[in-house]
C-alpha cells in the first residue's frame, strides 16, 4: 500500500482516533491532584536567600530555574502561629513535594532532614516529607520555620507549599501520598525484579527466544535504579542518568522480537545515548555528566518512545495485530506522561510539579511482563500436558463406559423388579383378591350367621388393596398414595354417616420425598387408617377433617404434616393403659403404641391431643423421610 493511500485507510484513522482519545484521558488525569491538608495550615508566603543574609519575598510553591551548573542550596524563611487552644495537641510539619532534598528547622532546631529517607532524595520521586515538632520547641503565637532546599543534578529546584498544623489532620494526607508515590513504585520495582529473574532464567534455557532476554535486561535496569539513593557516587549517578535511555532501548528490541518485526541494523544506535551518559559518569567530571544528560537523557527517551509507538501503530494497522494495538495504546500513555514530566521539569505547567512517567512506564512494563509470563506458562502447560490430557481422556472414556454399564445394569434390575412387582400385584388381585370377594359374597348369602366371616373378609380385602396400592412406584410423591387412601376412607365414612373435609392449604400438598419407598407408604397409610378407624368406632363424630400441608422441619428444610381431626367426644389421654380399654371407649393402648411404632419406623413424629371438642392426630414428616428410617 502506498503511503498516500495509508492515510486514507479506515483502520489508520480509527487507530489515530483511539490514540487521541487516550491522550485526552491522560490530560484529564493531569488535573487530578493528590490530596492536600486544609488551607488553614498552609504557608504560602516566604522569604528566599542563598547566603542567609539577604532575603527576597517569594510565593510558594516556588521553582528555581536550572542555571547550567551544580546549584547551591536555597533557604526559605517563614513563620506560623499556634493558637494557645492547641497547646496540648501534637503538631507536625508537612512538605507534600520537593526537589530534591529539604532540611526544616523550627525555632532554630532541626526537625526534618529528608536525606535520612534515601528513597525520597530522588529528583524523579514525588514522596512527601513529614516530621513531628517536639512540644518544647513550639511557642504560643508566632513560630519561626526555615527550609533549606537541596538541589542535585540538572533538575530545577522545587518547593511545594509547606503545611504546619495538628498531626491528626496532616497525617492522613501524608499516608495517602506515601502510598501513591512510595508504596506503589516500590511494589512495581519488586515485581520487575522478580519478573527479570524469571525471564532471565527462561532466556538462558531458551536462547532461541531473545525477547525474554531483552525484557529481562530492561526490567533489571528499571528495578535496579529504583533502589539507588541520592546523593551517591558519580558512577551511580551516571547509571541513573543513563538508566531510562538504556531501558527504553531494550524495550524497543524486545517488542521487535516479540512481534516478529524487522528492525534495521541501525537499531543498535538506540543504545548510544545511554552509553554516552554512562561513560560520562564513569570517566568524566560532574559537569560532563550534567551536560551529557541534558543533551541525551530526556531527548533520547522521547525519541525512542515515539519510534516504538510508530512501530506498534504500523503493526496494528497493517497486520491487524491485537497485541500491537494494546501495546501501542500503552505507549501512547507513557508518551503523554513523558511530555507532562518534561513540561513540569521546565516549569511550564502550573500547579504542583509531579513526575508521573516513571510510574506509568513501570506499570506498562509490569503488565507486559505478567502477560508474557502468563503466555509462557500457558504454552508450557499446553506442550507438557498433552500426553496427560490424552491419558485423562482415556480415563474419562473408561469412566463413562463404567457409568453406562452401571446405568444399564441398574435399568435392567429396575425393570426386573417392576415386572416382578406387576406380576405379584396381578396375582394378588386376580387370585387372593378374587377369593376374598367370593368369601364376602357367600357370607352375605348365609345371612346373619356369616356376618362375622364377611366382616373379616372385607377387612382382609381392604388390607390387600392397601398392599397392592402401596406396591406401586410413586417416586417419593406421597400425594399419589394419599389420593387412593382418600377414596377408601370416603366410602368408609359415608357408610357410618360421617362427613369428610379434605383440605390441602399449600399448593401441591406435600413435597416429594426422594427416600420414600413402598414399605414406608404402607406404614404411613396403616397409621392413618388406624386414626380413622378409631374416630369411626369411638368418637361419635359427625365430621372428620384431614389437613395435608408442607411445613419446614426443625432444620429449615421443607417437610410435611398430615392432621386428622374429628368433632367427637374425645377421651382422657392420661387414662390410657397399655393392654386395656380406655374410659370413653376410645381404643386399646396397643393401638396407639402401634401408631407410634409405625411413625418411628418411618422417621416421622406423631402427636395426639384430645378434649371435649374432639381428637386431633398430627403426623409430622421430615424432609429426609425414609432416608434414615429403619426398614
Amino acid at each position: 500500500m502506498r503511503p498516500s493511500a495509508g492515510w486514507r485507510n479506515g483502520r489508520l484513522r480509527a487507530y489515530l482516533a483511539l490514540q487521541i482519545a487516550i491522550v485526552a484521558m491522560c490530560v484529564c488525569l493531569f488535573y487530578v491532584q493528590p490530596p492536600d491538608p486544609p488551607p488553614l495550615y498552609e504557608l504560602v508566603r516566604a522569604e528566599e536567600s542563598r547566603d542567609g543574609l539577604s532575603w527576597q519575598p517569594v510565593a510558594l510553591p516556588h521553582r528555581r530555574t536550572y542555571e547550567g551548573r551544580q546549584p547551591e542550596p536555597v533557604l526559605y524563611r517563614m513563620n506560623f502561629e499556634r493558637p494557645s487552644s492547641e497547646a496540648g495537641a501534637s503538631w507536625a510539619v508537612l512538605v507534600p513535594h520537593f526537589t530534591a532534598g529539604v532540611e526544616i528547622s523550627v525555632n532554630g532546631t532541626l526537625v526534618l532532614d529528608s536525606r535520612r529517607e534515601t528513597y525520597a532524595a530522588r529528583m524523579d520521586r514525588n514522596v512527601p516529607a513529614m516530621a513531628l515538632i517536639p512540644q518544647p520547641l513550639l511557642r504560643d503565637g508566632v513560630n519561626d520555620l526555615v527550609v533549606r532546599l537541596l538541589i542535585w543534578g540538572p533538575f530545577a529546584g522545587y518547593l511545594d507549599n509547606v503545611y504546619v498544623g495538628p498531626d491528626a489532620l496532616l497525617r492522613p494526607v501524608y499516608d495517602t501520598r506515601s502510598a501513591l508515590f512510595f508504596a506503589v513504585p516500590l511494589v512495581l520495582a519488586a515485581l520487575q525484579g522478580m519478573l527479570a529473574i524469571l525471564f532471565g532464567m527462561i532466556w538462558i534455557n531458551r536462547r532461541g527466544e531473545p525477547a525474554y532476554g531483552w525484557l529481562a535486561g530492561a526490567m533489571v535496569i528499571g528495578a535496579g535504579q529504583q533502589f539507588i539513593p541520592l546523593p551517591a557516587p558519580q558512577a551511580l549517578v551516571g547509571f541513573l542518568g543513563a538508566a531510562n535511555s538504556l531501558e527504553v532501548a531494550m524495550l524497543l528490541h524486545f517488542l521487535a522480537c516479540y512481534l516478529r518485526l524487522k528492525i534495521l541494523p541501525a537499531g543498535w544506535l538506540a543504545f548510544v545515548p545511554g552509553f554516552a551518559i554512562l561513560g560520562a559518569g564513569l570517566f568524566g567530571s560532574a559537569d560532563d555528566l550534567l551536560r551529557m544528560h541534558s543533551i541525551f537523557g530526556p531527548t533520547s527517551v522521547g525519541v525512542l518512545l515515539v519510534v516504538i509507538a510508530v512501530m506498534l501503530g504500523r503493526s496494528a494497522v497493517r497486520q491487524k495485530d491485537r497485541r500491537s494495538l494494546f501495546l501501542g495504546s500503552t505507549m501512547t500513555v507513557v508518551i503523554a506522561f513523558w511530555v507532562h514530566d518534561i513540561a513540569a521539569m521546565l516549569n511550564v505547567l502550573p500547579g504542583e510539579r509531579l513526575f508521573l512517567a516513571r510510574i506509568s512506564y513501570s506499570l506498562v512494563l509490569t503488565a507486559i511482563g505478567i502477560g508474557l509470563t502468563w503466555r509462557f506458562i500457558e504454552a508450557l502447560k499446553e506442550s507438557d500436558n498433552f500426553a496427560g490430557r490424552l491419558v485423562q481422556q482415556v480415563r474419562e472414556a473408561e469412566e463413562k463406559l463404567r457409568e453406562s454399564f452401571a446405568r444399564e445394569e441398574e435399568r435392567g434390575r429396575n425393570e426386573a423388579l417392576a415386572a416382578e412387582r406387576t406380576r405379584l400385584m396381578r396375582d394378588l388381585h386376580d387370585g387372593l383378591g378374587g377369593q376374598l370377594v367370593s368369601i364376602v359374597a357367600l357370607a352375605e348369602r348365609i345371612g346373619r350367621e356369616g356376618a362375622a366371616i364377611g366382616e373379616a373378609a372385607r377387612a382382609a380385602l381392604k388390607d390387600l388393596r392397601l398392599v397392592i396400592d402401596a406396591m406401586e412406584e410413586i417416586d417419593g410423591d406421597l400425594m399419589l398414595a394419599l389420593g387412593s387412601w382418600r377414596e377408601r376412607i370416603a366410602t368408609q365414612l359415608r357408610a357410618h354417616e360421617i362427613g369428610l373435609s379434605w383440605q390441602v392449604p399449600t399448593p401441591g400438598g406435600l413435597p416429594v420425598f426422594p427416600g420414600l419407598r413402598p414399605w414406608h407408604v404402607i406404614q404411613i397409610v396403616r397409621l392413618l387408617d388406624e386414626a380413622v378407624t378409631n374416630a369411626i368406632k369411638h368418637s361419635g363424630a359427625g365430621m372428620l377433617r384431614v389437613v395435608i400441608e408442607a411445613v419446614p422441619d426443625g432444620a429449615g428444610n421443607r417437610g410435611g404434616r398430615i392432621v386428622i381431626e374429628d368433632d367427637g367426644k374425645g377421651f382422657d389421654i392420661a387414662a390410657l393403659q397399655p393392654g386395656g380399654a380406655v374410659r370413653g371407649g376410645f381404643a386399646a393402648g396397643h393401638g396407639l403404641a402401634n401408631m407410634r411404632r409405625r411413625a418411628e419406623l418411618c422417621g416421622a413424629d406423631l402427636a395426639l391431643s384430645s378434649g371435649p371438642a374432639g381428637t386431633r392426630v398430627s403426623l409430622s414428616l421430615p424432609a429426609g423421610l425414609g432416608v434414615s428410617a429403619a426398614e
